[in-house]
């Protein structure tokens, strides 16, 4: 698996409208600020977030984007197989996959599904509501006073 710098923006795009979620709608430019992200590059990734039913986005001086979805609802496995494709180490771990007269006897081949399996364990687990928790005690500062 490999998260490009698409699957990253991506990542943070939603993570952002999670953090602003059932709040304002949240402008290209704003966005593109706090994920510090060039702004053409970042409306291509708003395109297909949208394509893909993440997000959903409103016309106007009052307009931009919001969550499709509640963001326990979004995993981070989710968007990053809509942006980046599979998350398989090797392409022979796809049902389809014809290409190897040795697949059914590879000792590498368990290493793999191995592997994958627990990549997904991991990022299939993880919703945006999870992450939105953790940005949010980590902003919380201690007080010291008695």
């Amino acid at each position: 698996m490999k998260v490009t710098y698409k699957g990253d923006y991506a990542l943070k795009t939603i993570l952002d409208l999670a953090l602003h979620y059932d709040k304002e709608l949240v402008t290209t430019h704003d966005l593109a600020v706090r994920i510090d992200a060039p702004i053409k590059f970042l409306e291509q990734v708003l395109s297909e977030l949208k394509k893909g039913g993440f997000i959903e986005s409103r016309r106007g001086n009052v307009g931009g984007y919001m969550l499709a979805r509640k963001p326990a609802k979004i995993t981070v496995g989710e968007v990053i197989r809509f942006i980046d494709g599979p998350i398989e180490p090797i392409a022979c771990l796809k049902g389809e996959y014809a290409n190897c007269s040795d697949i059914n006897k590879c000792v590498f081949r368990k290493v793999w599904e191995d592997t994958t399996k627990a990549i997904s364990g991991v990022i299939d687990n993880v919703n945006f509501d999870d992450l939105v928790s953790k940005v949010k005690s980590q902003q919380e500062e201690p007080i010291y006073s008695i």
